[in-house]
């Protein structure tokens, strides 16, 4: 059995290295996107979820609360009781915005003095994180103008705080979600290529006549390319870290466990675009079907806050979606299982059911 996966790896990776120009835009690819998507993405969103730490729960609180939401960047979406269980809604992603008033803000401003409050914001999305200290200062300032009219001499001072991303920094943001895409492109766009090319070729019915296996032979065909795309993501955190400044501030083995189960699903894609496509022409056409609304709708580039809701809800069935959320998670947040668990069971219930299901269909065209 050994050899014959030997074998099986040996012709794949010999594939790999026949073609030159493919395994530069394989390596290259990230460094590029890197470059281009690191400097070039600026987007605004509105609609923000916010949650509130109200220590005060006087009138001037609950007024400030409702100038936000009424400003249309903020919906509330939970009320806390302290200031570290806003920080965890925000690492958990139900909120991008905390807001904390201290107990003694009305008394503050009915004494005329200057109130402060404090702004946490998710800073691992640059474009909201802007959007957030911009429009909640804004609607301060429309705030204090209307205190100062009404005999109340000093106006709120309001604080901003940028977790995660203090520089909000747009590559930040793009060098975890690269991985994402670099797995997904790789493994599901390489993997479909590889058997149809066989097919077209006809050497899969060559292979199917000899005495391998067919999980030898899946198992020979995907390898190689897990390790390509794996070798595509260490030299994208590599670049990332040496040129942006982009550290992995969680756990690098958490990190690695999850990238397999991302891996999975878009290998068992690949699969199946593998079975149902008789040449290469037809494997890209679905593959970029099938990437395509995974790029856009993940929120890969574009924040999901800003989309309508029924395409919110379509993002929901893409697996990029979840990934995304654990890779930001892990490399910016350092947060770990506990708080990703949201993220990791969708995910992990798509990558095994469709992987076991391309195996199936995949063997059985092999029959």
């Amino acid at each position: 059995m050994y050899s014959r996966v030997r074998g099986i790896l040996i012709k794949e990776f010999l594939h790999i290295a026949r073609d030159p120009r493919t395994l530069v835009v394989v390596l290259l690819m990230p460094v590029v996107q890197l470059c281009l998507f690191g400097y070039a993405i600026n987007t605004v969103v509105d609609h923000m979820a916010l949650v509130v730490d109200d220590e005060a729960h006087d009138a001037q609180s609950r007024a400030l609360i409702e100038a936000l939401q009424n400003s249309g960047y903020f919906d509330v979406a939970e009320q806390t009781e302290s200031r570290g269980a806003a920080i965890t809604a925000i690492n958990a992603g139900e909120a991008r915005v905390g807001l904390v008033i201290p107990p003694d803000f009305g008394a503050d401003l009915a004494r005329g003095e200057q109130a402060q409050a404090q702004l946490l914001v998710d800073g691992s999305d640059p474009n909201v994180a802007q959007t957030a200290t911009f429009a909640a200062s804004m609607v301060v300032q429309a705030r204090s103008a209307g205190l100062v009219t009404t005999a109340i001499h000093r106006g709120i001072d309001l604080r901003p705080v940028v977790l995660y991303n203090p520089r909000m920094l747009s590559v930040m943001f793009m060098v975890p979600g690269l991985i994402g895409l670099i797995l997904q492109f790789q493994t599901l766009l390489l993997t479909a290529f590889a058997i149809v090319r066989e097919r077209e070729q006809g050497t899969l019915e060559q292979l199917i006549v000899t005495p391998i296996r067919p999980w030898e032979l899946m198992l020979g065909k995907l390898l190689p390319y897990c390790v390509t795309a794996f070798a595509s993501v260490t030299l994208a955190l590599a670049i990332g870290r040496l040129i942006f400044g982009v550290r992995v501030a969680g756990s690098m083995p958490l990190l690695v466990v999850l990238s397999i189960v991302f891996l999975l699903g878009s290998l068992g894609v690949g699969l199946l675009i593998s079975t149902v496509t008789q040449t290469q022409r037809q494997a890209q056409m679905v593959a970029q079907f099938i990437l395509l609304p995974a790029m856009l709708l993940s929120g890969f580039i574009f924040p999901r806050e800003g989309m309508p809701w029924i395409v919110q809800q379509i993002g929901l069935f893409i697996p990029l979606t979840y990934f995304l959320q654990i890779l930001r998670g892990v490399v910016l947040k350092g947060i770990g299982v506990d708080l990703l668990w949201p993220e990791i069971v969708p995910l992990a219930i798509f990558s095994l059911a469709v992987f076991a299901l391309s195996a199936v269909r995949f063997r059985k065209r092999l029959g």
